[in-house]
C-alpha cells in the first residue's frame, strides 16, 4: 500500500535562514512531481545518470509512492530548489525493502531495535548551493526526526567513479579511521567497488553532501558499492540520533 499524500503532515518548520526559503513536505501529486523534476534535472541532465523517465523529464522509481518528499521552495519565485525523499521503516515494510537494501546487505542495521528513517535522492538547484537550502532541508528533516521519534537515519552518499573506482576507495580509506561505524553495524556492498590501480594525484576532496552528513555526526557503514544506474560509488551513511552533532541538535531540535 502506497503512502497517501493527502494524509501526510506538512512539516511545521519556520524559516531559520535564507530569507525567502521555506521547507515543507510535498502535500500532493503536483509537489511530488516538482521534486521529481528537480531530481531529473540534476541527476540525469547535470550528472549523466541513466534514468528511465527521460520522456517525462522526471526521476521516478518504485520507491517514490512509499516515501515522504521534503522540499525547499523559494517563496519569491515559487520554484522548488531542493529536495530529499524520506522512507520510514513502516513504509519500507510495505515497499518490501529500503532503497539502500538494493545496494547493501543491511542485516546488521535491520536487526536494531530502533526506529529507522532512510534519506535519499537529496539534491540542490545549482543556484542555491550556498548553504542555505541544505540548512533548510536539515531543519525540516530534524523536525520529522522528532515527530516520528527516529533513532537512526540511513542513506547513500555518492562518490565519483574516477580512476575506475580508485578515487572512491582512496576516499573510503581516508574516512575509515574516524568515521566507520562499530563492527556490529558494518554492512557489505552487493557490488563492491574494485580498482585496478590506486587513485592518482593524491586523495580527492569529499563531495559536499557527504561532508554535510559527516558534519551532522554521521558515520559510514562499510566499503562502497558501485551503482551502475548513476555510475557512482555509494557509501552507506548511518546517523545515530545520539551522535547528532551538538551544534545541530541545539539549532534544529532545541537540545
Amino acid at each position: 500500500m502506497a503512502v497517501s499524500y493527502n494524509a501526510m503532515p506538512i512539516a511545521p518548520v519556520p524559516v531559520p535562514v535564507g530569507g525567502s526559503l521555506v521547507v515543507s513536505l510535498a502535500a500532493g501529486e503536483d509537489e511530488v512531481r516538482a521534486c521529481q523534476a528537480l531530481r531529473y534535472r540534476i541527476f540525469a541532465e547535470e550528472l549523466g545518470a541513466r534514468l528511465g523517465s527521460a520522456a517525462l523529464g522526471l526521476d521516478i522509481d518504485a520507491f517514490d509512492p512509499y516515501c515522504m518528499h521534503l522540499l525547499v521552495r523559494d517563496s519569491a519565485t515559487g520554484e522548488v530548489v531542493a529536495t530529499t525523499r524520506l522512507l520510514l521503516d513502516r513504509d519500507a515494510g510495505r515497499a518490501g525493502l529500503f532503497y539502500s537494501e538494493t545496494e547493501f546487505h543491511l542485516e546488521p542495521i535491520l536487526a536494531l531495535d530502533a526506529r529507522i528513517l532512510e534519506v535519499g535522492r537529496t539534491c540542490i538547484h545549482a543556484d542555491y548551493r550556498n548553504g542555505s537550502a541544505i540548512a533548510m532541508l536539515w531543519a525540516g528533516l530534524a523536525r520529522l526526526v522528532e515527530m516520528h521519534d527516529i533513532d537512526y537515519l540511513i542513506g547513500c552518499a555518492s562518490l565519483p567513479m574516477a580512476d575506475e573506482g580508485g578515487q572512491a576507495l582512496a576516499l573510503y580509506e581516508r574516512l575509515v579511521p574516524q568515521h566507520l561505524v562499530p563492527p556490529a553495524l558494518r554492512v557489505e556492498p552487493r557490488l563492491p567497488v574494485t580498482a585496478a590501480h590506486p587513485a592518482g594525484g593524491g586523495t580527492p576532496s569529499l563531495p559536499p553532501l557527504l561532508k554535510a552528513y559527516l558534519r551532522l555526526g554521521a558515520q559510514i557503514g562499510g566499503p562502497p558499492c558501485w551503482d551502475p544506474l548513476f555510475d557512482v560509488a555509494d557509501l552507506l551513511i548511518v546517523l545515530d540520533r545520539e551522535r547528532l552533532a551538538r551544534r545541530y541538535a541545539r539549532h534544529f531540535l532545541g537540545q
